[in-house]
């Protein structure tokens, strides 16, 4: 049985029709001032702009963020919490809820007032988000995560794309997602093993399929243990 039979892959996050629930991961909110860039935090109106385009499009009741908000360790950034709100003020014109789960670089996110960070959402009874950075507290069948930044090479191109993932820790079933960032670098999938993953949850990449989703559609390929001899 597919266990992602039911979602839509857009601009690097996930719809997830039967939860109207948008999923997006690793903004990394303060990485460009942290990296000395010359490019206004939050990579401009770029997050905002694109976050309210897919709310315009899917009408979500609710917006989850799994994990990595913002690029912190100590402090907030200078004009990480202007971004936040930014973006919380999109959700909530939407008339959706923002969730937030915490991811590695999250850990000065309880200083910011408008959010409530959480360790994990229940997105149904079978589905979990979760940063994916460590093992998450619930068992479940289904979890979907960020942390990864998964990008495919195809022809010399680098392209985000999801990773479906089936039979992985516990045999439960993993959907990653790319950043939501552009700033972010992605992590070429192409020869990446288990061992070689940043998540606990991934124990057999050869079992996943890369998705990449363009302008006109999502391109599907076949699981990776099959892909590579031809990549």
């Amino acid at each position: 049985m597919d266990p992602f039979p039911r979602v839509e892959y857009e601009d690097r996050a996930v719809w997830f029709p039967d939860a109207e629930t948008l999923v997006l991961a690793d903004l990394h909110l303060g990485r460009v001032r942290q990296s000395r860039v010359d490019f206004p935090v939050g990579d401009g109106k770029d997050l905002p702009n694109r976050l309210d385009r897919l709310c315009e499009r899917y009408e979500p009741t609710a917006v989850v963020v799994a994990g990595d908000l913002v690029h912190a360790f100590d402090t907030v950034p200078y004009g990480v919490a202007d971004a936040i709100q930014n973006l919380v003020d999109v959700v909530v014109d939407a008339g959706a809820e923002l969730i937030v789960t915490s991811g590695n670089h999250d850990p000065t996110l309880e200083r910011v007032e408008s959010l409530d960070p959480v360790d994990e959402y229940h997105l149904d009874s079978s589905t979990v988000v979760h940063h994916g950075h460590e093992q998450p507290t619930a068992n479940t069948d289904r979890y979907v995560i960020g942390h990864e930044h998964p990008a495919l090479t195809i022809e010399g191109n680098r392209r985000p794309c999801y990773l479906e993932c089936w039979a992985q820790h516990g045999e439960a079933s993993v959907l990653v997602l790319p950043a939501f960032s552009r700033v972010a670098v992605g992590t070429t999938v192409n020869d990446l093993k288990a061992a070689d993953s940043m998540s606990p949850l991934l124990t057999d990449t050869d079992a996943c399929r890369p998705i990449v989703s363009t302008t006109d559609e999502s391109l599907s390929f076949p699981p990776l243990g099959k892909l590579r001899p031809h990549l």
